[in-house]
C-alpha cells in the first residue's frame, strides 16, 4: 500500500533512539545470572583462551545459570552471545591498560549491550519499517514500528545482554532475506543469507529453531508458490522445485558454519555435539524444566497458556496489548492470500510461528522465567504479529470507525507507557502481582528512576528520571495522536478521544485490580532499592572506576 502521507516525525524516532541508548537498568547486586555467565565466558575466552569459566567465577565472582561437566563450569545457555562479545571486552581491555581486572562489571555490561543487543535492535527497526511500508500507509508503518520499539518485548530485551531480541533480530533478517528474494529485488546468492541467520540464530538461542521453521515454511511456499510479479503464470513444477533445491543448498551453505561450530562447542564442553548444557545443570532445583521431551517442551498446560499470555505480572497482552489486535489482522492477512501469492505464504508463516510459540510456551514451565519483563521467550515471535496488528490499524483509519480506531490507537500507546514503565525496572520478582504499580511506580515515587548516562554525565538522577519519563510518555502520545486520524489525515471526531481515554481507563484499572500493595510487594520494592544502582540523595558511584577505588 502507497501514500504520500508523511510519517511520525523525525523527532519521535531520535527519542527512541535516545532512550535505547540513554537508560542502563542494571544492578550489579542482583548478579544477573543470564548476562553474567555469558561474560564470564568472554572473560575466560580473551584472558585463558579457554571455555571454562573456572578462573573467571574465582576472580570476578560467583554467578548463576551454569552447567557442570567433570568440575569444569560454563554458561548453560546457547554460545553465540559470549562469543560475540569478545572483541568488545578485548577492546575494553585494551583501553583499560590491558591487565586482567583492567575492564570492571559495569561497562562491560554497558558496552556489550550496546554493541550486541541495543545497536542491532534499531537495526531490525529500520528493516521493519521498510517491510511494513510495502503494506501499510508511512503513519501506520511508523506507528506499529515505534510501538514495536518502545511496547514490546523488543525494548525490555535489547536493554538486557540475553539471547532473546538477538534472536528476533536474527529471525527478521532472516525472513526479510526472503521476502526481498521472493519479491525478485535480491539475487538467488541472498537465501545464503537467510540460512546464516538462521544457523546463528540456534547458536544464539536453542528455542530460536521454533522461528526457523517459520521460516522455512515461508521459503518453501514463496519459492513453490509463484512470484508477486507473475501470480497468474507460475513457473513449471519441475523448475519450480530446481530452484527450491538450489535455495536449499545455498541456505544450507548459509548456516553450515553456526551448526558445525555449534556442534564443536558441544563436543568440547559437554562430549557430544547434540548435548546441550541444559543436561548438565549446576543447580539441581532448574533441572526438572528442562528434563522431558526437547528441551522440556513437552504436552501443553492450560496453566502456562493463560499466564504466559494474560498474567497481569507477565503476559505477552498484559504488557503489550497491541499485539491483540494481530489475532483479528491473521483474518486479514488470510484475505489478503485468496489474491495473493505472497500474501498467502504471509498468512501461513504468520499463524505457524504464532502456533509454535503458543505450544512452546504453553507446555514449558511457566515458573521457569526468573526475574524477567514478560514471557522472554516469546520474543522471537513478536516481529511476525506486527504486520497483522497493523493491517487492522489501516482498515479501522479507511472504514471511518473512530470509536474502534480510538481503541486501537489507545492500545498501542499504552503498549509503550506499560512495556516501558516496566522495563525501566526489568528485574521483575516472580512474587510482584504486577510490574507497573506494584513495583514501578512506588520506586519513581521513591526517587529510584532507571539507571542511565545522564546521571553518569552529571544530572541529578531525579531530573535525568523526569527526562526520561517525559520521553516515554511524548511518544505515546504521539503514537496516540497519529494513529487516531482516518486515513485522509483529518482530526479524529470527540468519539475517537473518548473511546481511547475509556481504553486506557478500563486498562488502568485491570492493573489495579490485580495490584495488590501486600508484603511482598513491598519487599520487592524494599529489596530493588537496597540494589539500586543510582539510588537518590546519594552520589552517583563512577561508571568506569579506577583499580583500587
Amino acid at each position: 500500500m502507497s501514500s504520500r502521507a508523511p510519517g511520525l516525525p523525525r523527532a519521535v524516532w531520535a527519542t527512541v533512539a535516545a532512550l535505547y541508548v540513554v537508560l542502563f537498568p542494571y544492578h550489579p547486586g542482583l548478579r544477573s545470572p543470564n548476562e553474567l555467565c555469558r561474560l564470564w565466558q568472554t572473560r575466560a575466552l580473551v584472558e585463558d583462551g579457554t571455555l571454562e569459566i573456572n578462573r573467571a567465577l574465582r576472580d570476578y565472582g560467583p554467578v548463576g545459570d551454569l552447567s557442570v561437566m567433570d568440575g569444569r563450569y560454563y554458561p548453560s545457555k546457547a554460545p553465540l552471545l559470549s562469543f560475540a562479545a569478545v572483541p568488545v571486552y578485548a577492546g575494553l581491555r585494551l583501553l583499560g591498560g590491558g591487565h586482567r581486572y583492567a575492564v570492571p562489571e559495569v561497562p562491560l555490561v554497558f558496552f556489550s549491550r550496546l554493541f550486541l543487543t541495543v545497536l542491532p535492535t534499531l537495526g531490525l527497526l529500520w528493516l521493519v519499517r521498510r517491510f511494513l511500508s510495502a503494506f501499510l500507509s508511512p503513519i501506520v508503518a511508523d506507528g506499529v514500528t515505534v510501538t514495536y520499539a518502545l511496547g514490546s518485548l523488543a525494548f525490555s530485551y535489547s536493554l538486557l545482554f540475553m539471547s532473546h531480541q538477538t534472536t528476533a533480530v536474527l529471525l527478521f533478517a532472516g525472513f526479510y532475506a526472503l521476502w526481498k528474494l521472493s519479491r525478485g529485488e535480491w539475487r538467488e546468492r541472498g537465501y545464503a543469507v537467510a540460512g546464516a541467520c538462521a544457523g546463528a540464530t540456534v547458536a544464539a538461542e536453542y528455542t530460536g529453531a521454533l522461528g526457523v521453521l517459520g521460516l522455512i515454511l515461508y521459503a518453501v511456499l514463496t519459492v513453490l508458490g509463484g512470484t508477486p510479479e507473475a501470480p497468474e503464470a507460475p513457473e513449471p513444477w519441475a523448475a519450480r522445485l530446481k530452484k527450491l533445491g538450489r535455495a536449499t543448498g545455498l541456505a544450507v551453505l548459509g548456516a553450515l558454519p553456526f551448526i558445525v561450530a555449534l556442534g564443536l562447542y558441544h563436543q568440547a564442553t559437554f562430549g557430544h555435539p547434540l548435548e546441550t548444557g541444559y543436561k548438565h545443570l549446576n543447580d539441581a532445583a532448574y533441572q526438572p524444566w528442562h528434563l522431558g521431551g526437547f528441551l522440556g517442551i513437552r504436552t501443553p498446560d492450560p496453566r502456562a497458556f493463560t499466564l504466559s499470555f494474560f498474567s497481569p505480572l507477565r503476559g505477552l497482552f498484559t504488557l503489550s496489548p497491541f499485539l491483540l489486535l494481530a489475532l483479528p489482522g491473521l483474518v486479514l492477512l488470510k484475505r489478503l492470500g485468496r489474491t495473493s501469492a505472497e500474501g498467502r505464504a504471509l498468512f501461513w508463516m504468520s499463524a505457524a510461528t504464532l502456533a509454535g510459540y503458543t505450544y512452546f510456551t504453553s507446555s514449558f514451565t511457566y515458573d521457569s522465567w526468573g526475574w524477567t519483563t514478560g514471557p522472554r521467550h516469546l520474543t522471537g515471535l513478536v516481529p511476525f504479529l506486527l504486520l497483522p496488528a497493523g493491517l487492522v490499524l489501516e482498515w479501522l483509519r479507511g472504514a471511518g470507525r473512530p470509536v474502534l480506531s480510538g481503541i486501537a490507537a489507545m492500545l498501542c500507546a499504552a503498549s509503550v507507557l506499560i512495556t516501558g514503565l516496566a522495563t525501566f525496572v526489568n528485574y521483575v520478582p516472580d512474587d510482584v502481582s504486577t510490574p507497573v504499580l506494584a513495583l514501578a511506580r512506588p520506586l519513581l515515587l521513591d526517587g529510584y528512576h532507571p539507571p542511565n548516562l545522564l546521571a553518569w554525565l552529571g544530572l541529578p538522577t531525579s531530573v535525568a528520571g523526569a527526562v526520561l519519563l517525559a520521553a516515554l510518555a511524548a511518544v505515546a502520545a504521539s503514537v496516540f495522536g497519529a494513529l487516531l486520524r482516518d486515513a485522509a489525515g483529518r482530526a479524529p471526531p470527540p468519539a475517537a478521544w473518548v473511546a481511547g481515554l475509556a481504553t486506557l481507563a478500563v486498562l488502568a484499572s485491570a492493573q489495579a485490580a490485580f495490584t495488590r500493595n501486600d508484603r511482598a510487594d513491598q519487599n520487592a520494592v524494599r529489596f530493588l532499592e537496597s540494589v539500586w544502582l543510582q539510588p537518590p540523595g546519594r552520589p552517583t558511584a563512577p561508571f568506569w572506576p579506577r583499580a583500587g577505588s
